[in-house]
């Protein structure tokens, strides 16, 4: 093998170990972020604490991504197919890294209403909006693995049905708080659990756009404005 084969070799295992990086990271985050729900829901403190501190594992793997990354542009200066490769590792990781620091906040929301009967009407839209936020994730992850631009898409697109939940379940809530003051306190905490929830939606769609740009070349938002892709 020659020198510049060895390079060769090296730097694709270097981009391919970015990629494995990326998917051991979004393995955990939605992991943390269904543990959270869960720890919401079912007011299960050891879990909510769980969720809390494993979000130092995330941070670090977050931090460790970012470093190869920038090393990778230093050695090896990207072009093209391989600088989006590598610059597209540092958005996600940003995006799985804000999914990680959410569901944190929603399990200290859960902390700080343990001893509050949450009605089983708001339990269903709070399961209902993060059973779809926790498919987009999984959904855009898969994506990211099989370099799926179709499947990037349908995330990007799917991301109003998030929004329109949120909406709801947030009159819903505040319905509630005016029926009855002593639901102030933990209405406030669903919602700002809510608004989390729907944030790692956006989160979601952040990646099917990096996901597209990285196969493509090209921004998805102003494609799909213009109507290119539904041509396509």
């Amino acid at each position: 093998m020659s020198s510049s084969d060895h390079i060769v070799t090296s730097y694709d295992e270097e981009l391919r170990e970015l990629a494995r990086s990326i998917a051991e990271m979004g393995g955990l985050v939605e992991q943390q972020f269904e543990e959270s729900v869960a720890a919401l829901l079912t007011s299960n403190t050891d879990l909510a604490q769980q969720v809390v501190s494993g979000d130092r594992q995330i941070n670090r793997l977050h931090t460790e991504i970012e470093e190869h990354a920038i090393l990778v542009i230093a050695k090896r200066q990207p072009m093209a197919q391989d600088l989006r490769e590598t610059i597209s590792a540092i958005r996600i990781s940003n995006d799985l890294e804000r999914v990680g620091d959410l569901s944190k906040n929603i399990a200290k929301r859960a902390l700080a209403i343990e001893d509050q009967r949450i009605s089983q009407t708001l339990r269903r839209g709070v399961d209902h909006l993060s059973s779809l936020a926790l498919k987009q994730l999984k959904d855009v992850l898969d994506a990211y693995g099989a370099r799926d631009t179709d499947k990037a898409r349908a995330v990007w697109r799917a991301d109003d049905e998030i929004d329109a939940i949120y909406v709801s379940l947030f009159r819903e809530m505040l319905t509630y708080m005016m029926e009855d003051p002593r639901n102030i306190g933990m209405c406030t905490h669903l919602l700002f659990c809510a608004k989390n929830i729907e944030r790692i939606g956006d989160h979601a769609t952040n990646i099917a756009e990096t996901i597209f740009y990285l196969v493509t070349g090209k921004p998805m938002e102003r494609m799909e404005r213009a109507g290119i892709l539904h041509t396509m």
